[in-house]
């Protein structure tokens, strides 16, 4: 580079000030997958051909409307747990949003984000469905989320979230503890006999 070529290069840079953060990243990292997209995935890697293990079942749904509570708890929950999900009073371990799905698409969506929140170790997660006002009919993936939850074996209890979750357009799901968490409670309990 001549003196020239130098002299050039400073007068173009001059008022030119540093950034602050030099830290630059060129590449732009790739958007992680939700839980259920890779639980689909590692169900997908598992499966056998022609055996589908989504056992929700669409058949016979009995519709609720849009501005309905769903509510329901399996016999074993606690009401004091039951009435702190119902309030909302549970933190939210992970969420999952079914606007714009096909029915085909949220039962897919709800069973394998189920399973892959209760192999993580989440309990309380919420599932927004949308109230389905301006559906013809009316709240169709609202009433399949109300009979797909009562179908799930690890879905304890559900109830519609408060209005800052949603309100009933979304629900809270308690779900089954995994065998990780069991065996850790059992030890807590031990100790404490």
């Amino acid at each position: 580079m001549s003196q020239d070529d130098f002299d050039l290069f400073k007068k173009e840079l001059k008022g030119v000030k540093p950034i602050k953060n030099d830290q630059v990243n060129l590449h732009v990292a790739k958007k992680e997958p939700t839980l259920s997209q890779m639980a689909r995935q590692e169900a997908a890697l598992g499966r056998k051909p022609n055996h589908d293990p989504n056992y929700l079942t669409t058949d016979f749904v009995e519709p609720v409307e849009p501005n309905d509570w769903l509510e329901y708890k399996k016999d074993g929950v606690q009401e004091g747990v039951y009435k702190k999900l119902r309030l909302g009073k549970y933190e939210i371990d992970a969420h999952t949003d079914l606007h714009r799905l096909t029915v085909k698409e949220a039962r897919d969506e709800v069973f394998y984000f189920i399973n892959a929140c209760v192999k993580r170790g989440k309990r309380t997660i919420l599932i927004t469905h949308g109230k389905g006002e301006r559906s013809i009919p009316q709240a169709v993936l609202k009433s399949h989320v109300n009979h797909w939850l009562k179908q799930h074996e690890l879905a304890m209890a559900f109830h519609s979230a408060q209005q800052r979750h949603g309100g009933l357009g979304s629900v809270y799901v308690l779900l089954k503890k995994n065998e990780h968490h069991k065996q850790l409670n059992r030890e807590i309990y031990n100790k404490t006999m």
